[in-house]
């Protein structure tokens, strides 16, 4: 893998060090200076030294909050745009502003209402701290399945001998994934530009989040109105909210696929042990070879790859619908449109922070060709098959593509109208389901038992612009 998964990655000091593209001050780092280096080393080993104890599980989760927040406050108040400080009015009122606009144009787009009861602008370091919870549930499963591996590695002789020092070892490694998380989180805080934009409802349920310090630096390139790219942004993210509002399977589907994978990591031992044994305690740079060979990397079982597949095609999938419906939306209301949609499109084709932190995270990219593919099957099933139809395919996991249809999307969108899905009401398939499983089997919401045919009085008008009960018809019993 090209990004190994959390917590077996080296911290790249371009990225995360001292030498921050974002420090314009023009001075010389100080990264440079090996006096202010060991400096900073130490301060670091200082503050996780503090923390031992203090917090329990695989990652630190205090220190890596610490850590995000001195980041973003900066050496000196150097990056003063990113400071945990509250936004302020003036900006809180313009995000709420475009948030209703784009919540307006985007009825019209989507038969799928609001999700979002409040919109908030906030600050890089309200991102951190608001979104940790979620990071998290994502953390987790991944360290823990490292911390074990690397444990059950250990003969039992050496177990017996650490004994109490093993709880240590843990402590260790707990604060070094949240020194690692911390700066990673550091990163993207000072990246993102919404709460939705990994494709991951990161924040607090129903509340819809726009980043204003960070869409202005976003914006500073692009040679629009910056109330023009505040408004496509907003419509983005109210688009992901109504998205994760009314598909509530689909939220726990993604963090269910990260654990999935992470249950399967295993870690070569018997390579580790061999490399082990051509370390030079006394040589640090034989140290941060063997950590930079890719020994220390898992591999990718048959189980963990279809777990990819599968979070890659989902995550794709939520950003293909997201990209048709704002553009549904916006139209020809802001000149700039196309330009800001593909500008994003490149944005999250080239990984920027919020993909490569992501891809770190649990060994997953997302590709280009899948991303436009998945844009253009929703662009497809809606022009031949309508508004309704489209969004419907949310209302149950088994009804959404597949991988092999983003390979294919004329086909799919073809096949929806020759049976497979023709005519087809998702509730009724969601309580077919539910039938063939076992479970209870209740009133579709049109009067009748849902009986998997023709439900009669209904005729065969096949009307594909209702969500309701409409669409049974007399091809009911050829929808699954």
């Amino acid at each position: 893998m090209s990004n190994p998964p959390f917590g077996f990655g080296m911290p790249d000091p371009d990225r995360y060090g001292e030498n921050d593209p974002s420090d314009q001050s023009g001075q010389q780092s100080q990264g440079s200076d090996p006096f202010s280096q060991l400096g900073q080393m130490l301060s670091q080993l200082g503050q996780m030294l503090s923390q031992a104890g203090q917090s329990s599980g695989p990652v630190n989760y205090d220190l890596a909050k610490q850590i995000a927040m001195q980041r973003l406050a900066g050496e000196g108040g150097k990056q003063v745009g990113f400071t945990s400080t509250s936004v302020s009015a003036d900006s809180a009122k313009a995000v709420r502003d475009s948030a209703h606009l784009a919540e307006l144009w985007l009825d019209a787009a989507t038969t799928l209402p609001a999700g979002a009861t409040s919109t908030e602008a906030w600050s890089a370091g309200d991102w951190v701290e608001k979104t940790l919870p979620t990071w998290q549930r994502l953390c987790d499963p991944v360290a823990k399945q490292i911390a074990s591996a690397w444990t059950g590695a250990l003969p039992e002789e050496a177990k017996q001998a650490a004994g109490p020092l093993l709880s240590m070892v843990d402590q260790m490694g707990g604060m070094a994934f949240g020194s690692q998380l911390g700066n990673a989180l550091a990163q993207l805080g000072a990246d993102v530009l919404t709460s939705t934009e990994v494709g991951l409802p990161l924040g607090p349920d129903a509340t819809s989040a726009l980043l204003p310090a960070n869409i202005e630096k976003f914006t500073e390139g692009l040679e629009r109105p910056s109330s023009e790219v505040l408004v496509f942004l907003a419509a983005r993210e109210a688009a992901h909210q109504r998205l994760f509002a009314h598909a509530p399977w689909l939220r726990q589907r993604l963090l269910d696929t990260v654990e999935e994978f992470a249950h399967g990591i295993t870690v070569d031992t018997a390579a580790i042990e061999q490399l082990a044994s051509k370390i030079d305690p006394s040589n640090p740079a034989s140290i941060e070879e063997a950590m930079s060979s890719g020994l220390f990397e898992p591999q990718t079982s048959a189980e963990q790859q279809v777990a990819l597949t599968r979070l890659e095609t989902l995550l794709a999938l939520v950003e293909g619908w997201v990209d048709v419906v704002v553009a549904e939306a916006i139209g020809d209301r802001l000149p700039g449109a196309e330009a800001l949609r593909e500008t994003l499109r490149r944005r999250r084709a080239t990984g920027g922070p919020a993909e490569q932190t992501f891809a770190t995270l649990v060994g997953l990219e997302l590709r280009p060709r899948k991303l436009r593919a998945a844009s253009s099957l929703w662009s497809q099933v809606g022009l031949r098959h309508g508004m309704s139809k489209r969004d419907g395919l949310w209302a149950h996991p088994d009804l959404i593509p597949t991988a092999d249809d983003l390979d294919n999307p004329e086909e799919f969108a073809e096949r929806l109208g020759q049976g497979e899905h023709a005519d087809m009401d998702p509730m009724a398939e969601l309580l077919r389901t539910e039938q063939d499983a076992g479970g209870p089997v209740e009133d579709s919401g049109t009067g009748e038992q849902d009986t998997g045919g023709p439900a009669p009085g209904d005729g065969d008008d096949g009307d594909q612009g209702s969500q309701g009960g409409d669409q049974g018809g007399e091809q009911g019993g050829e929808a699954r």
